[in-house]
């Protein structure tokens, strides 16, 4: 990917400096009374903690404005225009845009296609999936490099995890676009409710935690009870909901997923005609249950609808997302004060993930000095924050996303439920931070191929998949390709340095002025206090 000398050059210049340490240092606690931060500094605060850090010229314009205002604004991403380039780009990733349906419909094509041995089918199959996780990357990489609704976009990041659907498992590569786009993107600064039952009705996580075929328990030919399975009802209360300490037994979750029993889909049918989601009464467990302490009479459906407004206001859940929130905002180890004040407007809005954000960001545990710096980057924030600090135009994603896949954090690639960890101890070791080394003289070199697009970043229905487009497209001549871009320069360390303002100790500016011209933005990028966030 680079210079295996530049990398020796650079890494050895860390080493030598303390820039790079070798194992992970532990984590300092804030101080009890911390300092409030200036505007200055506040403002590359907010940058670094509600977005994925600042693009140039971004921290003079939110001191400028008013990091309160800032703040609000964010708050209210629909207030925000999009950039015309970035909306018209997303709007050519035809996989992306298409219905759970549709993409679902091509996929069962292609697997029969390939069951039946068709000549071609497994080649075409692979061309085909390629596209679709690639404008999947594409369209999650562009809005949190390049839209100005950074929270929503860094709100998209924390929901995905908390309800993470790993993109590997079966049909699930064909559903987890649709499950960002129409399940957690449209619900992430709403009701947690709504958020909860859009996530609870999708097909991608009925399939990924197995609610699709669950039903009430029938004995087997041993007199064996089958068919229920409890894997969604345990994650909605441990991961979901409630939290590991939230107060419920083993019999809470066999009864839940008792009234979940029904909640599936029909693949033909989802394929044909777009249902994403059908209570199927034959499925459903008719009988009473004793949940939470409650008893739950027969009702069909509305037993599961019960069961997520309850959980939606819960205190437990109150407490356990707004401990995840804080962790994931503030610290590794948030305030308990903080958590509780945030658990206090949980319950008081009903959920209202705004209203509970609003009142941690107006905290004096997020904007105290005692604050910044203490939360390390996962490999995804990593990346996307040195994309935007360096300024450099991306055409081309598949370098950014080779790199999370090197640093152990592929996209839609967390095969547990419980989803990415953000926490220090989770991404901190000499072995990533090499990697991340890597990366960061790669990208300030200008070695990486972010503004050429890649051969398959082609309009849809080309010649590149001529029996998904029909006879009338296969008779249209193919767009051109786009004309090759300029190959990336590499990036100046003093915009670069100017960019990342105070978030840079003068003791690492130091070590970076003494080192050549062509380390210093590496340097910059692949130290410590840019880790941080």
């Amino acid at each position: 990917m680079i210079q295996r000398a530049s990398l020796a050059l650079l890494t050895a210049a860390l080493m030598a400096t303390g820039l790079a340490p070798a194992a992970p240092p532990a984590a300092a606690p804030p101080p009890a009374q911390a300092a409030p931060l200036d505007a200055q500094a506040q403002a590359l605060h907010v940058l670094n903690r509600l977005a994925f850090g600042p693009r140039p010229g971004e921290v003079e314009r939110v001191a400028n404005i008013g990091v309160r205002r800032w703040i609000d604004e964010q708050l209210h991403p629909e207030t925000i225009p999009l950039p015309p380039d970035l909306t018209a780009r997303l709007a050519q990733l035809d996989s992306v845009n298409r219905s759970a349906g549709d993409s679902l419909a091509e996929f069962l094509e292609l697997r029969r296609e390939v069951r039946m041995d068709d000549e071609g089918a497994k080649q075409r199959r692979r061309q085909i999936e390629m596209r679709v996780a690639r404008q999947a990357a594409e369209a999650r990489l562009l809005r949190a490099v390049e839209s100005p609704r950074q929270l929503e976009q860094v709100m998209v990041d924390f929901w995905y995890n908390h309800f993470n659907v790993f993109a590997g498992k079966g049909i699930d590569r064909a559903l987890v676009t649709s499950y960002e786009r129409d399940a957690i993107r449209p619900y992430a600064l709403g009701s947690f409710r709504a958020l909860l039952g859009a996530t609870a009705k999708h097909p991608a996580m009925l399939f990924y935690l197995d609610n699709v075929v669950s039903s009430t328990p029938r004995p087997d030919a041993k007199g064996k009870a089958r068919g229920l399975n409890e894997n969604y009802a345990r994650e909605l209360m441990e991961l979901h909901t409630l939290g590991a300490d939230g107060g419920y037994t083993q019999r809470d979750v066999t009864e839940l997923a008792r009234m979940l029993t029904g909640w599936t889909f029909d693949q033909k049918r989802l394929a044909r005609a777009g249902e994403t989601f059908r209570f199927d009464a034959g499925r459903h467990d008719g009988g009473t249950k004793t949940w939470l302490g409650r008893e739950i009479a027969p009702t069909g459906q509305q037993e599961g609808e019960y069961a997520l407004d309850v959980l939606a206001v819960h205190p437990s859940t109150a407490r356990h997302v707004s401990f995840e929130l804080a962790q994931y905002f503030v610290s590794d180890d948030p305030p308990p004060a903080l958590v509780e004040r945030m658990a206090a407007t949980w319950m008081a809005s009903r959920g209202d993930i705004r209203a509970v954000l609003a009142t941690m960001f107006a905290s004096r545990e997020f904007m105290s000095a005692g604050a910044a710096g203490a939360k390390f980057k996962t490999p995804y924030q990593f990346v996307v924050s040195a994309v935007r600090a360096s300024g450099a135009p991306v055409a081309n994603v598949m370098p950014l996303v080779n790199t999370m896949n090197q640093l152990g954090m592929p996209l839609y690639g967390c095969q547990t439920p419980d989803g990415y960890k953000n926490t220090q101890d989770a991404w901190l070791n000499p072995d990533a931070l090499t990697r991340r080394i890597a990366f960061a003289t790669a990208l300030a070199g200008g070695k990486l191929p972010l503004a050429v697009p890649p051969v398959d970043a082609r309009p849809a229905m080309t010649a590149m998949e001529p029996n998904m487009a029909g006879s009338d497209a296969m008779a249209t001549p193919a767009p051109a390709a786009p004309a090759p871009a300029a190959p990336p320069s590499p990036v100046d360390p003093a915009r670069l340095q100017a960019t990342l303002a105070g978030s840079i100790s003068p003791r690492t500016q130091a070590i970076v002025q003494r080192n050549p011209d062509n380390l210093r933005a590496a340097m910059l990028l692949g130290s410590p206090d840019f880790m941080q966030r």
